[in-house]
């Protein structure tokens, strides 16, 4: 759906610069409006080229925020499988207790904040299952040299968690400001007027169709692009989507056979918490 609506915003961008080159061309000069060609041409390489570098380096910014996005993503969930795996270590006590919450950690991931990433909102609260980690690695009282090794190194690896959290929600918002929209959309409008001036009534209407569309095409696409790589999680090509956690909530379904665990999880198939 996203596609067809970039190609559509393509296609009638096309046709309106289109439309107005050829309004301007009949009432145009012969040879534009330009007496001096090659020094128009000139200003205009210095336009398209600052337009061209300006949106560059938003593309690059971008598309590190993007890359950061789903690094965080595929990071957190190999630290869950991990985390799971060190609770196994720690005292019986809460063995099943963190499992369980790891697992309904992954879920809400999953089916709660991937929703409400596409719809744009990185939400700055704590998962609540992480609350739940918290107070259940706190009745943890560790006796021996195994148990208190796995227990410094869970909360080494909560932090890193939470750092992987923070940078998957960090492109949920986008990273491209109203400030730098507004200059993109401003010099794409200066660069469309002053195609306007190559207008030229000798010329064939379909080169003058060509000279604007080509040039349309090319603004148009770098700015589809840019709001693409802002919204890493809205539905379309190249979309984040939790593939990795939901690869480590496989891995744990399995995992919690091959150690006997069948206690029931806290929460359902959604990561909400169970009724008590």
């Amino acid at each position: 759906m996203i596609l067809l609506w970039a190609m559509l915003v393509l296609i009638a961008a096309n046709a309106i610069a289109i439309t107005v080159m050829l309004f301007v061309r009949r009432r145009s000069p012969e040879g534009s409006f330009f007496s001096d060609g090659d020094r128009a041409s000139g200003v205009f390489g210095v336009l398209a080229g600052g337009f061209a570098i300006f949106a560059g380096f938003i593309i690059f910014l971008a598309f590190t925020t993007y890359d950061a996005s789903r690094s965080g993503g595929e990071t957190e969930a190999i630290l869950v499988v991990q985390q799971y795996e060190n609770a196994q270590f720690l005292p019986p006590a809460v063995q099943r207790r963190l499992g369980g919450e790891l697992v309904c950690y992954g879920r809400s991931v999953v089916h709660q904040e991937w929703q409400q990433m596409e719809d744009g909102h990185g939400e700055a609260a704590i998962n609540p299952w992480s609350i739940a980690l918290f107070k259940s690695i706190r009745l943890a009282k560790p006796a021996s040299a195994t148990e208190e090794a796995a227990y410094s190194k869970w909360l080494d690896q909560t932090s890193d968690r939470e750092q992987a959290r923070s940078d998957r929600l960090h492109g949920a918002e986008g990273i491209v400001p109203t400030s730098i929209w507004l200059a993109l959309f401003l010099i794409a409008g200066v660069v469309f007027s002053f195609m306007l001036f190559f207008a030229d009534s000798a010329e064939r209407a379909r080169s003058q169709a060509m000279l604007m569309g080509s040039a349309t095409t090319v603004v148009v696409l770098t700015l589809l692009a840019i709001n693409a790589l802002d919204n890493p999680y809205r539905e379309g090509i190249g979309q984040i989507k939790p593939i990795p956690m939901e690869r480590s909530l496989r891995i744990l379904d399995r995992a919690r056979v091959i150690v006997g665990d069948r206690a029931p999880l806290p929460c359902d198939a959604a990561g909400a918490p169970r009724a008590t």
